[in-house]
């Protein structure tokens, strides 16, 4: 054998040593995320979470929470340690310095797609605006999106939050809408509003019913507030019973993208029967321990 071939046959198992271990030591590629959690991609909370014993229970179970506010106090590095996205709300009529503020939020926060807007208008103590006056305003949210678009971002517009309502002749969401559309086209030369998803508030029997009565706008849905405050529910287990059947509802339903349970916890007594929480941060009961063991559609 010839010195030549000799070390041909050296190097080439010189390769095919360190060629195995690389492939051996399977290395994570930088470029993916870690690996999430199985949960469901729709399950919320409407709660202003802050306290991070209530965010690391709630991680196995809740993808997404809001609290009416275009920030959170909630603690750094949230999304990356509990796995739970915060989405942005423009309550009502903003001013200048709140949409501002709104966009830096956005800005630092590369996991952001989504910003909740107009809640509750046709209730007279809650955003209380006319479907005229929400058209006026509906322009300002659309400028915000731009100018996010303008720096790289896109945000889908979600909104606006309807409910059955106290506004005089627009008690009911779909009247209330029908107007908004129209006064929109009005002011802006037969022009849609940009409304990448709906929203829609439940608090009472025959969910399926009010989502089906939405259908007409073409547009998928977030039920960012739900529960069953009827009179009959008097207690946490009919709550429970109440709490399988609306997310199953949601889960099941394709023109559902997201639902928000309403509330984490509150001042005591619970009359209403649907906290989630304790008094003690982080600890759940059992209606809580329920809503993250719940089935989801994959």
């Amino acid at each position: 054998m010839s010195v030549k071939y000799r070390l041909v046959i050296i190097i080439s198992l010189i390769l095919f040593t360190f060629g195995c271990s690389n492939d051996d030591s399977n290395p994570a590629d930088p470029g993916n995320p870690p690996q999430q959690i199985e949960k469901s991609s729709k399950r919320g909370l409407a709660y202003n979470l802050t306290n991070s014993a209530d965010l690391d229970t709630l991680k196995s179970g809740v993808s997404w929470w809001y609290n009416w506010y275009f920030k959170t106090d909630a603690p750094d590095n949230y999304y990356e340690d509990y796995e739970m996205e915060f989405i942005p709300m423009l309550w009502g009529g903003n001013g200048a310095a709140d949409y501002t503020q709104l966009k830096n939020f956005i800005l630092d926060h590369p996991e952001i797609q989504y910003l909740l807007v107009l809640n509750e208008p046709n209730l007279t103590d809650q955003a209380n605006q006319t479907p005229y006056q929400a058209a006026t305003e509906w322009i300002k949210y659309e400028q915000v999106l731009s100018e996010l678009a303008a720096q790289g971002r896109t945000v889908y517009l979600v909104g606006p939050a309807m409910t059955w309502g106290t506004m005089t002749d627009y008690w009911d969401p779909v009247v209330w809408l029908d107007a908004f559309y129209e006064s929109y086209r009005f002011a802006n030369n037969g022009r849609d509003p940009k409304i990448d998803y709906l929203a829609f508030h439940w608090y009472d029997y025959g969910l399926a019913a009010q989502l089906d009565r939405l259908q007409k706008y073409g547009k998928q849905i977030w039920v960012t507030e739900m529960a069953n405050w009827n009179a009959q529910i008097n207690s946490y287990a009919k709550q429970a019973d109440q709490m399988t059947q609306m997310v199953s509802l949601c889960e099941n339903r394709d023109d559902v993208f997201r639902y928000a349970w309403f509330i984490g916890r509150g001042s005591y007594p619970d009359n209403h029967y649907t906290y989630l929480f304790n008094p003690t941060p982080g600890e759940l009961n059992d209606l809580g321990k329920l809503y993250l063991s719940l089935p989801y559609s994959k």
